[in-house]
């Protein structure tokens, strides 16, 4: 396998999107094959439509890790693209557990913030990472994280897996931009996220 460097991610947003799709994401002993992203540039619906002391690692770096916080109690991890001042980062949406999965199970089962227990069934494989609060639940992600560099804490590799259908639809708990087609996943993948499209 070969790491992904941070130049990777020096490029437009939207292809940087695309092409993640069957990397490896690895934090500690756990991984996952990335099976869902979503691309967000200068648009209405991304934190870099308004330069902010929040958003200012989308214009700043590339290749460096951007955690925030929704709902107010799940966590969703992006990787800042783009460069020379151009604001991007992509939302790693979905995985496919690979390693660790008993530690993520257990991970999941534990987490507090949803107190009413639903949409737990961390048993079954295809719904332990099948969204972004969920990958980060299962992968231990937390604002701790946030403006690290790419190959430390957090490293992505590529195994050689070619990628031969790819799907595209409107971002997903958004509404402005609906017109962009910047939501990404592997077509007919029992590991993306349950929305509707």
């Amino acid at each position: 396998m070969q790491e992904l460097s941070p130049k990777f991610f020096s490029r437009n947003t939207v292809t940087v999107a695309q092409e993640l799709l069957g990397k490896i994401l690895v934090i500690g002993n756990c991984s996952g094959r990335i099976v869902e992203t979503e691309a967000y540039g200068k648009d209405p619906a991304s934190h870099a439509f308004t330069k902010t002391e929040r958003s200012a690692l989308m214009y700043d770096t590339f290749g460096h890790v951007y955690i925030y916080l929704i709902y107010g109690m799940y966590h969703c991890i992006n990787f800042t693209t783009e460069a020379r001042g151009v604001p991007g980062a992509v939302l790693i949406r979905a995985l496919e557990p690979l390693e660790g999965i008993s530690v993520m199970q257990k991970r999941r089962k534990n987490h507090t913030g949803d107190t009413k227990n639903t949409g737990r069934n961390v048993q079954k494989k295809e719904n332990l990472c099948s969204g972004p609060g969920k990958l980060c639940e299962a992968l231990a992600i937390t604002k701790k994280l946030n403006g690290s560099p790419l190959g430390k804490e957090v490293r992505m590799f590529d195994d050689g897996l070619i990628i031969t259908s790819i799907a595209a639809s409107s971002r997903v708990g958004i509404k402005d931009a609906l017109e962009l087609q910047w939501r990404f996943f592997i077509k007919d993948n029992p590991f993306v996220s349950k929305v509707k499209t």
